[in-house]
């Protein structure tokens, strides 16, 4: 008696744990470089295959059934190790190549991570770069990121991070908002200026911590102070607040990357020197990658020349 082999179906079971990773056959489909509907018929093969439904399909989501859980539960190392294993072969070429997937914001990714690129993909021809510009917290494992570029002054400890470069929040305005409105000598004059905030949940309260003067002793406790500010435009991305503080709506509070260029063109001034914003935009800009042995050589290379090209600084 003869029986019809059964078709390879590894592909198909990767395509599963994709689609269980991220939740989503549209996603699934965009890292695999597939349609959706290609992916769709691949879980549909699967499961007559094995006779049984490894989804739940809802008009909102989609989840493993028990034995869909059980399959990706123990398939998932193989997969990885895989990747692993394809991943360090590559690394044996005398030039690195391959797609890296980079997450950034989109400030810091428009203003100081795109730049950086072209230079770099010159340098590296063998290496493909997809830039991925998100204000939302991505999670660079489970949506397949190989770098992540972070504003941050706490790194997770659960990634691989490297620091490119220190960062600064600045309090700046324009020279024609202070000729009319004068310039606030402390962080108490602000509660009277129009302000131009960051959109976040309730008011809108900025705090500042006193510098130690040059050749004094540093306080045991710093002077602090918090002052609720207010004004006419609250927005959630650093450079539509640089550009209404360059419109002359208010003060404003920016990562120095936003503010750098307009600072050194003398259109924007720097307020109160001897007080710095405390807990408010990152203190540094990292480079993070989700825990893994092995670092490909091609991430490494972007990350040199990210820390390189921005190890200046932004002022």
């Amino acid at each position: 008696m003869t029986t019809t082999p059964t078709p390879p179906l590894w592909a198909h079971v990767h395509a599963l744990g994709l689609v269980a990773q991220l939740g989503s056959f549209t996603q699934a489909a965009q890292r695999l470089g597939l349609s959706k509907a290609a992916v769709s018929q691949r879980i549909a093969e699967l499961e007559r295959s094995v006779g049984v439904p490894l989804l739940q399909r809802t008009t909102r989501s989609v989840r493993l059934t028990e034995a869909g859980r059980q399959l990706v539960d123990e398939t998932s190392a193989g997969f990885t190790q895989i990747e692993q294993g394809l991943a360090a072969v590559r690394d044996l070429a005398l030039q690195p190549r391959g797609l890296l997937r980079v997450s950034a914001p989109v400030a810091l990714g428009r203003q100081q991570v795109a730049p950086q690129l072209e230079p770099f993909l010159r340098a590296w021809p063998g290496i493909r770069v997809d830039l991925a510009l998100e204000d939302r917290v991505v999670n660079l494992a489970h949506e397949g990121f190989d770098l992540g570029v972070r504003h941050t002054s706490t790194p997770p400890d659960s990634h691989v991070a490297w620091k490119l470069c220190a960062s600064r929040t600045l309090l700046v305005a324009t020279p024609a908002y202070l000729r009319r409105r004068g310039v606030p000598e402390h962080p108490g004059d602000l509660a009277a200026h129009d302000c131009v905030a960051y959109l976040r949940p309730g008011p809108a309260v900025w705090p500042f911590e006193r510098l130690p003067v040059r050749g004094s002793r540093a306080a045991a406790e710093p002077e602090r102070v918090r002052v609720t500010v207010s004004g006419a435009l609250r927005v959630n991305n650093s450079e539509v607040l640089r550009d209404a503080v360059l419109a002359g709506l208010g003060i404003g509070l920016l990562p120095d990357f936003s503010a750098a260029a307009a600072l050194k063109a003398g259109r924007l001034r720097e307020l109160l020197p001897l007080w710095r914003p405390i807990g408010f935009f990152g203190d540094a800009v990292y480079a993070l990658r989700p825990w893994s042995p092995q670092v490909p050589r091609a991430v490494r290379a972007l990350v040199e020349h990210l820390r390189a090209a921005l190890a200046a600084g932004f002022g």
